[in-house]
């Protein structure tokens, strides 16, 4: 490929709901500019985006992937974006370097949840946006129903540029309003026709239209059309590449990515009117990493150096691939590169141009480009690598927070190792998922964005480093208390010869109820009954056994133990023969204190549109969940609640069925309460089953 320079780049982002044609549309893309010769099918497992095993297997993309087509002297850095929901991490670093998101409908089903969650994640970015009609060959596609649709959720900034000439079976062209010229045909043997007579009314009044918003975009045209002056074609041009920028103008197209009518007419779109990271107040504001102050760099090549690392590739045989976009100044082999959130310096194993998985050297590339680089040996996704000299920090990428957890455990004994090892590097390229060590059940757990993602996790381990994993629930943190206050005796003597053991407590044991600590020792022993050498070994020999309760097991809390009496023999006493008393005296004790189990009890907040209201509440009731209050948000719902966790583990798969996945929901850990007695008895009849087991 010739070399590219920043005026000539397009860099987008292909956006939606799952199965609307993304992956299709890059293929067709990538076809239709010559860089394929054939195109590839997701069915097939065939196209240049989805290479991924598990993409194959599944039919769907589960990655981000980028793929450089050059058009009409323009590259279009063309970045394909999953659209289900598990997979929404995906979408946090392509829209951090990208200046368009390409959101693709199709001409049958219409604007859709993931092309309205497209939208609003654009807007947040303050990204130009642009909708494809996709599939129009299809039967009972309707591109003048799905506009209206648009105009009717998004208003007069919905603009149609490419109109189709017949639809499903019968798509075989479009007409570009911005031309006001007709093409049949596919790919590039899209030609050009007269435009029909019986659409030249309704062309007539799209133009209007048109002109309209784009004199709208700037308020020298916008006086000169309300004065009567008529636009010229140049004007017009303008007034739309500015609409684009700043949002007033969102260009609708129809096209068929399957069969290619309309496609090479969309790219001619793109190429002439989408922004370039050239654009006029494009720029990026970081901060410098040593003095803190505000950083402005712009993009072009005379700038120092800067790049974002916005996806990372791990491969167990090739290494690592940092994905990145240059921000400013240019990028070569021999760059110096400096990781200005590690505060390393870095020594990249080659420089890269992609298309799916196919890597390209290149010798440079250029301000606004997109690229990845070998082998780094620091850097993770959302670091900055800028010039040691003129150092720079742009604000970290945000991925979602995960919602839905397993425990996680390799399948075979030994290959614990193998697995978390192969986890972490996953990690690396997914930051959306969280490995932790809970270290009060001593699992390790792994959380996502719902059971497909984890599900598909789980076999990349297995495909990619050879480690097979078993997911399951994890263990809920239960602890165990007492009601009442109770006196006991722990005495523990027993004769062996020689020296025998003899250890004799009493203690009381009562709950702590004024405060949140876990327990309290209390020596009250008056008149040398308990010598002071021994005390320390009474508190050991609680604290040690505090950890299993008398109910299920689970960790004791919120007890105050007061030794106040006991007694002790010359010579058989011992450390060890007090600590064995404390232990009975614990045992005892606490049985007969009306011990009780507790559970963690989560603050949960979700965010739903009005009509679902109705469900969540009933479902959260159902939950043994408290509601705590609502707020309008928007068009949105905000609900606070507060419900066991025990009863949340699946919430985040039942919120996207219960919502049309409109839902979304986020959760922490609010404090412990008393499990009801009925649920108490399944949890303690299941603590002995395992404790059986394990024996």
């Amino acid at each position: 490929m010739a070399e590219i320079t920043t005026t000539n780049i397009r860099n987008i982002a292909l956006m939606g709901h799952g199965s609307e044609g993304k992956t299709t549309l890059m293929e067709s893309m990538l076809f239709a500019a010559g860089i394929t010769d054939r195109q590839g099918k997701v069915e097939d497992g065939t196209t240049v985006s989805d290479f991924d095993p598990e993409e194959k297997k599944r039919g769907f993309s589960i990655s981000a992937s980028y793929a450089p087509v050059p058009w009409a002297g323009k590259v279009i850095n063309t970045i394909d974006v999953p659209g289900y929901f598990d997979f929404a991490g995906e979408l946090c670093g392509p829209l951090r370097v990208v200046e368009t998101a390409v959101i693709v409908i199709g001409g049958v089903n219409g604007l859709s949840v993931g092309a309205e969650k497209a939208w609003d994640a654009a807007g947040e970015h303050k990204l130009g946006r642009m909708f494809i009609v996709n599939q129009m060959d299809r039967e009972h596609a309707n591109f003048e129903k799905v506009v209206a649709q648009l105009r009717e959720k998004y208003g007069s900034s919905v603009v149609p540029i490419l109109l189709p000439l017949g639809e499903g079976a019968s798509f075989r062209g479009v007409v570009n309003l911005l031309e006001r010229k007709a093409y049949e045909g596919a790919y590039k043997k899209s030609t050009e026709v007269p435009i029909p007579a019986e659409l030249e009314s309704e062309i007539n009044e799209s133009f209007e239209f048109l002109t309209e918003q784009a004199a709208a975009a700037d308020d020298d045209l916008m006086m000169k059309y309300l004065e009567g002056e008529e636009l010229t074609h140049d004007e017009i041009m303008e007034g739309f590449r500015k609409g684009m920028k700043d949002g007033s103008i969102v260009p609708v197209v129809a096209c068929s990515a399957l069969t290619g009518v309309g496609i090479a007419r969309t790219m001619d779109l793109m190429a002439k009117y989408l922004p370039s990271p050239a654009h006029e107040g494009l720029h990026q504001v970081g901060k410098n990493p040593k003095t803190g102050e505000e950083v402005i760099r712009e993009s072009k090549d005379d700038e120092p150096f800067s790049a974002l690392v916005f996806k990372t590739i791990a491969d167990p045989f090739v290494g690592k691939l940092s994905l990145f976009r240059v921000f400013s100044g240019m990028i070569t082999g021999s760059t110096t590169l400096y990781n200005a959130n590690k505060e390393k310096t870095e020594k990249a194993g080659g420089l890269f141009s992609l298309r799916g998985n196919k890597q390209t050297g290149v010798d440079k590339l250029h301000a606004g480009d997109l690229g990845a680089l070998a082998k780094l040996q620091f850097t993770s996704t959302g670091d900055t690598l800028c010039d040691p000299a003129n150092p720079v920090q742009y604000p970290e990428i945000i991925f979602p927070e995960p919602c839905f957890t397993k425990a996680v455990y390799a399948a075979k004994q030994g290959e614990e190792d193998k697995v978390f090892s192969g986890l972490n590097r996953l990690a690396e390229e997914d930051p959306s998922i969280r490995i932790i060590k809970n270290a009060e059940t001593t699992e390790t757990e792994l959380s996502g964005a719902g059971e497909m993602h984890l599900d598909v996790i789980r076999n990349k381990l297995a495909s990619k480093f050879g480690a097979n994993a078993v997911l399951q629930d994890p263990k809920i943190p239960y602890r165990e208390t007492i009601r009442k206050t109770v006196k006991v005796q722990g005495r523990h003597k027993k004769q062996t010869g020689g020296h025998g053991q003899f250890g004799d407590v009493w203690i009381e044991f009562s709950p702590i109820t004024d405060s949140d600590t876990d327990f309290e020792f209390v020596d009250a022993v008056v008149g040398g009954v308990v010598p002071r050498n021994f005390i320390p070994s009474v508190e050991k020999g609680l604290r040690e056994n505090l950890v299993k309760g008398v109910l299920a097991g689970y960790p004791m809390v919120h007890i105050r133990a007061k030794l106040y009496d006991g007694s002790y023999h010359p010579v058989d006493s011992s450390e060890m023969a007090f600590k064995t008393a404390a232990r009975i005296a614990y045992k005892k004790g606490c049985t007969e204190a009306n011990p009780v189990l507790l559970e963690p009890i989560m603050h949960v907040e979700v965010t739903v549109p009005n009509e679902y209201m109705g469900d969540i509440m009933g479902d959260m009731n159902k939950r043994r969940g408290r509601i705590m209050g609502m707020n309008q948000q928007g068009s949105m719902q905000l609900l606070e609640a507060e419900a066991p966790l025990a009863e949340m583990f699946k919430y985040a798969t039942d919120l996207r069925s219960m919502t049309q996945a409109r839902g979304s929901f986020s959760m922490r850990f609010e404090r412990y309460e008393e499990v009801p007695a009925n649920e108490a008895q399944k949890i303690i009849a299941n603590a002995k089953i395992e404790d059986d087991d394990e024996e």
